[in-house]
């Protein structure tokens, strides 16, 4: 009895060994290996974290003797030649001033390499010496297509005696002549990539700043999409196409202005949340979905004016009024949609909503194809009827006509 104590005791400190190395998780009530964990050096560490984004994994081991943090940082690049990152922020919670170590494939040799960037702002990402002493920085690339960075890190005083560090991690599709990295995706994913890590306890906590972000840009998209891209085309199909229909007047004026104003002012709204986004992200600019933006805000505040502005039928201004008015309708109908379109690229949702909208635009446009004959038709038969005038008989048949009535 006491033998197969002991034995049970053994396996029990076996398996709480390979837990702690990292060489299995626990799931439910099962064990599972985590991931495939043969490093060429076969190295191995105290802690190992399932980041939560990006399929990114850590392994570290501090030693707060010395407080030198050695860590093994996994993670697939997001193209092929692309790169992957592990920082440590000192004073902040994103990449703006993080410390970073970055691999990614020499393109030349194929080989794995590992060098440092002082990212002191989004505008400024070239390698460039740590704050803080890495006294030993490799590289490898693994037999899935990750890369792994193995580094020794001297973690600063004042970060040690807190026992926490602010992390960050990220993967970007490629590099450039002379090392410059290429843009990463500013997906959720990628907005999520932080968080703060115990270096006591061995445990991640994540920041919330990324999901705010992203709740932000979401609803930044939804209100353009729903005015740029849906309510401003709406208006317009009503005032080319139920204006024909003589027992909808004056109602689709008012439909007409209803639609326009409405989008405009959720426009606006969207517009607002955009320059909020913008002054958030320091040196992340979209040059032409910004350009666009802009240019619709100031061609839909002018188009607003036009309804106040508008003359009488029978004045001689309505004839230019009309060509301003069309001309900067269809102009904001053709770059809201495009806009549309990139945001969409930009902020990288599920398919189904980019699908989704897709099948708006294209109902919209097959309805309005539809509308477009029975219009012609209507005013073709109005102007057939009007141009049929019978004599009245008086005043020596002169062509003294009335239309007939309709």
């Amino acid at each position: 009895m006491g033998s197969m104590e002991a034995n049970l005791d053994k396996g029990q400190a076996i398996l709480r060994t390979l837990v702690e190395n990292c060489l299995l998780e626990n799931v439910g009530n099962e064990r599972v290996k985590m991931h495939d964990l043969k490093f060429t050096k076969n190295q191995v560490y105290s802690n190992c974290l399932d980041l939560p984004s990006l399929a990114s994994y850590l392994h570290f081991t501090y030693d707060p003797s010395n407080t030198t943090l050695t860590v093994a940082f996994i993670s697939t690049p997001s193209k092929p030649g692309g790169w992957i990152s592990w920082a440590i922020n000192p004073n902040a919670t994103g990449m703006a001033g993080s410390q970073a170590l970055v691999a990614y494939k020499n393109s030349t040799t194929g080989v794995a390499v590992v060098h440092t960037f002082d990212i002191s702002s989004y505008s400024s990402i070239v390698p460039k010496d740590l704050s803080f002493e890495v006294p030993d920085k490799t590289a490898e690339t693994r037999s899935d297509g990750s890369l792994a960075i193995f580094a020794t890190i001297k973690v600063p005083a004042n970060l040690a005696a807190k026992g926490t560090i602010n992390q960050v991690w990220q993967v970007g599709p490629g590099v450039g002549e002379g090392g410059m990295l290429e843009k990463h995706d500013f997906a959720a994913a990628n907005l999520r990539s932080k968080g703060t890590l115990d270096l006591k306890n061995g445990q991640s906590s994540t920041n919330s700043g990324g999901d705010t972000t992203v709740k932000k840009k979401n609803i930044h998209g939804i209100l353009n999409a729903v005015s740029w891209g849906i309510l401003f085309p709406l208006g317009a199909m009503i005032a080319r196409y139920i204006r024909s229909f003589e027992s909808a007047d004056p109602a689709w004026f008012y439909l007409h202005v209803f639609c326009q104003i409405s989008a405009y002012a959720i426009g606006v709204a969207g517009w607002g949340t955009g320059l909020k986004l913008g002054s958030e992200s320091s040196g992340i600019t979209y040059s032409g979905h910004r350009y666009i933006g802009i240019a619709l805000f100031v061609l839909a505040t002018v188009q607003i004016f036009a309804l106040f502005l508008r003359p009488k039928k029978d004045h001689k201004l309505r004839f230019y009024w009309n060509i301003y008015h069309h001309s900067f309708g269809y102009a904001i109908l053709v770059l809201g949609i495009i806009n549309v379109f990139k945001g969409f690229n930009i902020l990288k949702p599920e398919h189904k909503w980019k699908s989704a909208y897709m099948i708006v635009i294209i109902a919209m446009g097959g309805i309005s194809l539809l509308l477009e004959a029975i219009t012609w038709i209507v005013l073709l038969k109005r102007k057939s009827r009007k141009s049929t005038k019978p004599y009245d008989g008086y005043n020596n048949a002169q062509s003294n006509q009335q239309p007939l009535a309709i």
